[in-house]
Parts: C-alpha cells; structure tokens; sequence
C-alpha cells in the first residue's frame, strides 16, 4: 500500500503524510487516552482545506477508511482507524478575534486553549468546556457543554457558521442561510457529513469569572450534594458549577488531612464578580465546609486549572437524570467509593438548566431540557487497574440509570454500544475529535 502513498499524496501537499515507516509516526498516532494503540496507513498533517480536500479524496480513491482527528482529547480512539487514513486537522488551529462584531473564526484542529487566549485579549468568550485542552471541533459538534452554557447556551448555540469539505472534496459553507439543513446537523446531530475545517462563533463579554471551590471529607456527600441540588435548582442563570468527588490537590486552601485523599468537592462559578458570586452562594457555605477558596479569577484561568495530564489511560461515560432525589443522591455519592484512589478519576455531577433549557429548540440536541449529569471520568496510569476503572464507570451508568432520561451526550460516551449515538440524536459527525 504504502508504495502508492508517497507519489499520490506528497505531491503538492503543503502539511505532512507520514506514514509507518517514518520517524515521526509513532509521535503522530499518540492520543491523549494511552489506552488507545491504533497503526493508520497514512496521517495526513493538513496544514490548509486544500490538503483536507486531497487527503479526502486520496482515501476515496483507494477505498481507505478515513478518520478525523481535531486538537482535543480523542478519549473514546475515534479519531485513529487501523489501516486507513488519518486526516489530522491540528495545524489548522488559528483563530482570529473581531472584537467589534464579537466573532470567532476558529480552525477546526484548535483546543479551548487557543480560542481563549485570543478571545481574552478582548474580554470575550463563548462556551468552551471546562478545560483548556478540549478541541473546539469535537465540542461543538457534540453539541458543547461547559461553563458558560447557563448563561450563554451551548457551544453550538454561539455556532455562526463552519466551513467543511464534503466526500467529494467540494468546499463548503453552512449557516443559518447557506446549507441550512447541514448547518441543522452540525448543532450536535453527529453523521459523517463532512470535515470540518473552520468555525465561527459568536462572543460575549467574559472577562473573568467569580469561583468558589469549596471541600469536605467524602462522608459528608449525601448532605451536602442534597444542599447542592436544591441551591442550583433555585439559582440564577449566572451560577454554574457542580460537585465532583476527587483526590483533594495539595494547595493552600486544602487541610493537611484531606490533600491526598478522596474528597468531595463543589465548584461554584458566577459570571460576574467575587462579591457578586459571594451573595449568591451563601446558601452552600453555611455546610461546614472543610476547606476551600473564593476568588475572581480571568475565564482563561478557570478554564486551565483542572487540564489534565494526557497518557493517562481514561475511560468516560455520563448518565443524564431527569431528577435527583434524595435516593438518587445517596446513590451518586455511594459510588464513588468504587474509584481507583490516588488517581486522576473524578465522579461529577452537573447541572445544566438555564440558557440550555430554553436555548434553540429545533436543533438536535436530545438533552437540552435534562436539568442534571452524572459523569464518572476514569483516570489512570497502571494497566492492570484496567478493568477495575471500566467496571466502576459502567457501574455508575447502570446504577444512576432508573433516574435517566435515556439521552446521551456525544462527548462523554465511549463504547456505550451501538444504539448509543442513536440515543444521542445521530451518528457521529466526521471531522470532529472527542472533547
């Protein structure tokens, strides 16, 4: 195979095509999940949407599976195919800001870390997840969940319009007005509709954020995750956040006794200033709390300090719930006793509510209106601790699932089955890295 590759594809191909015998393929094909070990025939390094176009129809030509691989985590491996052809997106990773009209055109193989540093420059931002390291094509195109979303909606909601090249290698725009059914797909309806090489997103006024991270022991879970529950269910749309049983970091603001431990936290976010967020979470500190910290900190900031390491071997999955009572509580924190401790792993519960809920209607997202998230993150380094990891995240999902309302979110799966992206609104769309 390769003997064809090298006259065919390298010829006017402004990026890199490695392939498996040269000295940068074993780099190349490495994930972020170090459980992932997969040998493409050919990674195609796209460094403009000409070379997508000719990546794309090289593997039409030859009948190679194709995968697409954005800047971002790539948990579930999706983003690498054994044999085919990788066409890897992440030098196409510029974003250019225009702070009068509060838009981001945005490369399809940039992480939040790239969109955040230029947006902030400005006092902007859109819906970005909740780390640096998340690629920005992968989380728009699974619909896109993260800080900012009670506030301003989904990262597809701020979607203006993509730019893709199609199977045939024609290049493409889709918006409101132009291919306006792709455009639909795009807001988190999965599929193979193309490869996306650019975004552009709507922005708003974020400079920093209001952030309170406050700790208690694990024991205290039922109490506290019930405060939790009743204080976001009456809270405005500028608070966001969630609890998250953790190891317990060492820093200042945790006690000697608890760093090192499984803990259990609630992270607090307030679009708005620390006195602002102060007054609105008063309900939460009146629990006790064993440590913790308040602070406004730059958006940029809040969005880096929980980036993980990547090589890692990780395992996700989330169970969205359509209440969480008192049993359901009890339950979530119950389980976390089943996680690999000390580990990176973290079991989290988030709500959603707010801008989410009565965001745009028509587009494909089967989870808008689920006011809660469990989402357990299995993150660890020693293999033989592999089926111990996936067995407490499907545990998770099977234990919380009475409470389910059956939707899944694109990003957070992994080998749910086969009906699982039908459950989500569709199949997964080509062109997009895991979040």
């Amino acid at each position: 195979m390769t003997t064809h590759i090298d006259p065919g594809l390298r010829t006017d191909f402004a990026g890199e095509v490695i392939l498996p015998r040269d000295p940068g393929y074993d780099e190349a094909r490495t994930l972020f999940n170090g459980m992932i070990d997969r040998r493409p025939a050919v990674i195609a390094q796209c460094a403009n949407t000409d070379d997508v176009a000719r990546a794309v129809g090289f593997a039409r030509e030859r009948g190679l599976e194709v995968s697409v691989r954005g800047g971002g985590h790539g948990v579930a491996g999706k983003a690498l195919v054994d044999g085919g052809l990788v066409v890897d997106l992440r030098m196409l990773n510029s974003v250019t800001v225009d702070p009068d009209a509060r838009t981001a055109r945005v490369g399809g193989g940039a992480v939040m870390a790239d969109l955040d540093r230029a947006t902030g420059e400005y006092g902007l931002a859109t819906t970005g997840g909740r780390v640096s390291t998340t690629g920005v094509a992968g989380l728009v195109l699974g619909g896109g969940s993260g800080w900012l979303e009670r506030k301003y909606g989904l990262t597809c909601d701020n979607l203006i319009s993509a730019e893709l090249v199609t199977a045939d290698g024609r290049h493409v725009r889709a918006s409101g007005e132009e291919n306006p059914e792709l455009f639909w797909a795009l807001h988190g309806g999965g599929g193979n509709f193309g490869v996306s090489t650019s975004f552009t997103f709507r922005l708003h006024p974020v400079a920093t954020l209001g952030l309170a991270m406050l700790l208690w022991p694990p024991e205290a879970g039922p109490d506290v995750v019930t405060a939790l529950r009743d204080f976001m269910e009456a809270a405005p749309d500028e608070i966001g956040g969630g609890a998250e049983y953790m190891l317990a970091p060492p820093a200042d603001f945790v006690p000697d006794d608890l760093a090192g431990r499984l803990a259990l936290g609630v992270i607090v976010t307030c679009v708005g200033t620390e006195p602002e967020m102060r007054a609105m979470i008063e309900p939460m500190m009146g629990h006790g709390h064993a440590g913790g910290m308040l602070a406004e900190m730059p958006y940029t900031a809040v969005q880096c300090m929980d980036d993980d390491r990547p090589g890692l071997r990780n395992y996700w999955s989330a169970q969205h719930v359509r209440k969480l009572p008192d049993e359901a509580v009890a339950r979530y924190c119950a389980l976390a006793d089943g996680m690999i401790v000390p580990s990176g792993s973290r079991h989290t519960l988030f709500p959603l509510g707010g801008a989410v809920a009565s965001g745009p209607s028509e587009y494909p997202i089967p989870w808008r209106e689920d006011p809660w998230v469990v989402h357990p993150l299995a993150l660890w380094e020693d293999p033989a601790d592999d089926v111990r990891a996936k067995t407490w995240v499907r545990d998770v999902r099977t234990s919380m699932e009475q409470w389910s309302t059956g939707s899944l979110y694109l990003n957070f799966i992994g080998d749910e089955g086969a009906n699982a992206s039908g459950r989500a609104g569709a199949t997964r769309t080509c062109g997009a890295s895991r979040t």
